[in-house]
């Protein structure tokens, strides 16, 4: 079945730096977008970046110049860059894919960034 697997959260001062991965597998037909959202605590999901199959890319304003989302070789593989941490920045982070013709949404389970001193 389709797995979206994320690593890369964890703990990190203001300032810092992190990076997110998110691999995809079982899927066989074409990766239409994936992107990266974050859930704070009390709040809705809210989109972070994504990236298209040409790589055009766009960004959450909160985020512009301080994110940098990318894919690997394989268009399996999703990266987010991500420097000048804040403490707002403080949320899980979902991997998120659409797939295929019909563009069907899968999600990852989440990874906690927290940005704190």
């Amino acid at each position: 079945q389709v797995q979206l697997v994320e690593s890369g959260g964890g703990l990190v001062q203001p300032g810092g730096s992190l990076t997110l991965s998110c691999a995809a597998s079982g899927i066989r037909s074409n990766i239409y977008v994936m992107g990266w959202y974050r859930q704070a605590p009390g709040k809705q999901r809210d989109l972070v970046a994504r990236i298209f199959s040409g790589s055009a890319a766009n960004y959450a304003d909160s985020v512009k110049g301080r994110f940098t989302i990318s894919r690997d070789n394989a268009k399996n593989t999703l990266y987010l860059q991500m420097n000048s941490l804040e403490p707002e920045d403080t949320a899980v982070y979902y991997c998120n894919a659409q797939v295929g013709a019909f563009r069907l949404d899968y999600w990852g389970q989440g990874t906690q960034v927290s940005v704190s001193s």
